[in-house]
């Protein structure tokens, strides 16, 4: 995500919900790759440090623990030179049903 004009606060820094943004799509892709439908339950972020028009940002996310139908997931939201800029914590719950038929899954 590359941050634009109409992302910046009154700082002139990425607002907030923007990162968070990136941060809670990475954990949904991360919690769904089994391919069993979770839904988040609690999500929190800590900002730590901040990010300037234009810098473009990437979330890395992955499963941290799984148990029955509960999971957490962390995800590290970094800057082009690598630098964490927010970490972020995902709990997951399952529901019932897959994303994908089963047939269509790759094994």
């Amino acid at each position: 995500m590359t941050v634009s004009a109409t992302m910046v606060n009154w700082h002139n820094t990425c607002h907030g919900d923007f990162i968070y943004l990136l941060a809670d799509t990475a954990f949904g892709y991360a919690s769904n790759s089994r391919n069993q439908r979770m839904v988040a339950q609690h999500c929190s972020i800590t900002y730590l440090h901040a990010v300037k028009r234009g810098e473009r940002l990437t979330a890395y996310g992955g499963e941290r623990q799984r148990a029955g139908r509960a999971g957490i997931y962390d995800v590290a939201v970094k800057r082009e030179d690598g630098m964490v800029i927010a970490e972020f914590r995902g709990h997951a719950r399952a529901i019932a049903g897959t994303l994908l038929p089963r047939d269509e899954v790759a094994q």
